[in-house]
């Protein structure tokens, strides 16, 4: 059944009971929440529905770099002079820009294998796009490869500093083109309770270029009130997701781009560069202006460990598999 919800995309897949009867399918899985339902006083059983609605009124618990005092905090942290002098000059930027630049992070050769195993898995039928048409969604399953990759070291480290506690690798998206995509942040598919905990690392597969669709980012638009169900009408009911729920969620989020004054930048990346962000940064991609034209690129999220995961959208809880 989750197949095919990945793959399609009509009517049935506004009906809220589906996504409770994909729960119930992955009951087994979801009683690993039971102790984080008591502990957030959750009174629902692990399949049901649930929203950020349903936390209102908790303390606003968020990552310690989110916080107003962050930067004299990084400065102070022990572990913050471990990193070399560029990681350091790039963490020093995210509490007000809420990304980070790795150039040249994995090498010409790390990229070249993770291309192949790519097209391997696409030749052989292992994975397939969603029904976007442009994502392959978590090949980290079926790859040993792409699954190093996910749980690279200093990956692991460098984020589980930015959270403050240990990240856990839950999804990654594989791209052969750009996205296309509008304006939006992480934060609506992959919601977490506290707030904030939800980091993301995309990797340039080749050079990214204005031509072939590059991905364009918000500087400091993950300072600025998260976009939920309670705070936007998304024109749901206890029954049905909103109709267009998601163009009327993109909509808010052009709104606050406008009503804020952000202006986008591009990422022109060269291969093996990684771009880090926060999952409340807005980021889209750009147009792609020469037909045809690849952008390569794969994409990891990561959740703080130990924290209360979920899809705000579609009101889903989440269950993160060991990879």
């Amino acid at each position: 059944m989750r197949k095919w919800l990945d793959r399609y995309y009509g009517v049935f897949r506004k009906i809220k009971l589906n996504y409770v009867l994909l729960n119930l399918l992955n009951y087994g899985k979801l009683k690993a929440n039971r102790d984080k339902y008591r502990e957030l006083g959750l009174n629902k059983p692990v399949w049901a529905p649930v929203s950020s609605l349903d936390f209102a009124g908790r303390p606003d618990d968020r990552p310690w770099l989110d916080q107003p005092d962050a930067l004299e905090q990084l400065q102070k942290h022990s572990d913050f002079h471990t990193f070399d002098e560029k990681t350091r000059n790039e963490l020093l930027q995210w509490p007000n820009r809420g990304y980070m630049v790795l150039e040249s992070f994995f090498s010409e050769g790390d990229v070249d294998a993770i291309n192949a195993e790519v097209d391997r898995l696409i030749t052989q039928k292992e994975v397939d796009f969603n029904f976007t048409g442009r994502k392959i969604m978590f090949a980290f399953r079926h790859s040993d490869l792409l699954r190093d990759v996910a749980k690279d070291k200093r990956l692991h480290r460098l984020l589980s500093f930015v959270l403050g506690r240990e990240v856990v690798p839950f999804q990654t998206i594989n791209f052969l083109q750009g996205s296309e995509q509008r304006a939006h942040s992480d934060f609506i598919h992959m919601t977490t309770e506290p707030k904030g905990n939800l980091i993301a690392a995309w990797i340039a597969l080749e050079d990214i270029h204005t031509e072939n669709g590059p991905l364009i980012y918000y500087p400091g638009s993950h300072k600025l009130p998260y976009i939920l169900n309670g705070t936007y009408n998304h024109g749901g009911n206890r029954w049905m997701i909103g109709d267009n729920a998601y163009g009327r969620y993109e909509e808010e989020v052009q709104r606050m781009i406008d009503q804020h004054g952000l202006k986008p930048q591009e990422f022109h990346a060269k291969k093996g560069d990684v771009l880090i962000w926060h999952g409340n940064l807005y980021h889209a991609g750009k147009p792609i202006l020469r037909e045809g034209a690849t952008r390569k690129s794969m994409v990891v999220h990561f959740f703080g460990e130990g924290v209360f995961c979920y899809h705000e959208l579609t009101q889903r809880p989440a269950f993160i598999e060991t990879v």
